[in-house]
């Protein structure tokens, strides 16, 4: 599971293993997988926890040795994004909170 990327091109993709039966993504967390491509390279997939469901993220088939530098810009995007969505939410309800008041 992704635990944090940096936001330098080249800065670190930090990731904590999971055992192969482990329950749903915690929603706005991301799995990665990864396993030796047929020919070359890596065959990369990437999963999205959502509140009700695992959503498939992405692929990267075939990916060079240094996939990490590769997936790193997605993975950085969707975090910032279920991040800024999670504040939203967040403020929404504080505000619907605040209106009943």
């Amino acid at each position: 599971m992704v635990e944090r990327v940096s936001a330098l091109p080249d800065g670190p993709l930090d990731v904590t293993w999971l055992a192969a039966g482990t329950p749903r993504l915690p929603l706005g967390r991301i799995r990665l997988s990864w396993e030796q491509a047929s020919l070359a390279g890596w065959d990369v997939t990437a999963h999205l926890g959502l509140a009700t469901t695992e959503v498939h993220l992405a692929s990267w088939p075939a990916a060079p040795d240094d996939w990490p530098r590769l997936v790193r810009p997605t993975i950085h995007e969707v975090l910032g994004l279920c991040a800024a969505l999670a504040v939203a939410t967040a403020a929404l309800d504080l505000s619907n909170r605040l209106a009943q008041v």
